[in-house]
């Protein structure tokens, strides 16, 4: 795989990806007629990724420095970890079966960009399983709470730059022609 479409690799996706941007940027998306309904509410299932990563992230540092009981922070990990792992698989899987074919019937000039999308799901799932095991550890004692915050780290790294180029791709499609036949 090249550094452009690689996720542990690229810091963004290749530019041609990038032709409705122009007309879509992302800092008029909320503004825009079409963002409500289905694109609002995927929007914020990101949100709440990146929330669920940073609260794990946050949670295994302070049990690392001694600013939260590890016992706290397993309690918060077997909620939030677990709601991480099935909301995240089962969001790919929507995207994967149901949008992505869709969205590409809307762009054909753009599937290429669904393809490294769905190349980064499974990756993912490759990812999901390192931390499901991590967290797994961490629950059984055998992975310390520092070990267990480095690698969330990296998985919420990797996560951040799918989301953000995923964002990039899909909203402007759905801004220009809307959401009718997807829901």
């Amino acid at each position: 795989m090249t550094s452009e479409i690689d996720l542990s690799r690229r810091d963004r996706l290749p530019d041609a990806l990038y032709a409705l941007r122009e007309d879509y940027p992302r800092e008029a998306w909320q503004s825009h007629d079409n963002f409500g309904g289905l694109v609002a509410f995927w929007m914020d299932r990101h949100v709440m990724f990146r929330r669920l990563c940073e609260a794990l992230r946050q949670d295994a540092e302070a049990a690392s420095d001694g600013s939260m009981d590890p016992r706290q922070m397993q309690q918060r990990l077997v909620r939030y970890g677990s709601m991480l792992l099935q909301q995240l698989h089962g969001h790919h899987q929507i995207e994967d079966m149901h949008y992505f074919p869709k969205l590409i019937d809307r762009e054909a000039s753009l599937a290429r960009g669904f393809e490294i999308l769905d190349r980064d799901h499974h990756a993912m799932d490759g990812l999901l399983q390192q931390f499901s095991d991590a967290a797994n550890g961490v629950l059984q004692g055998k992975v310390e709470a520092g070990t267990f915050q480095s690698h969330v780290a990296g998985f919420e790294a990797l996560l951040l730059r799918h989301l953000d180029d995923e964002e990039d791709l899909i909203v402007p499609i759905l801004l220009k022609h809307g959401a009718q036949g997807l829901e």
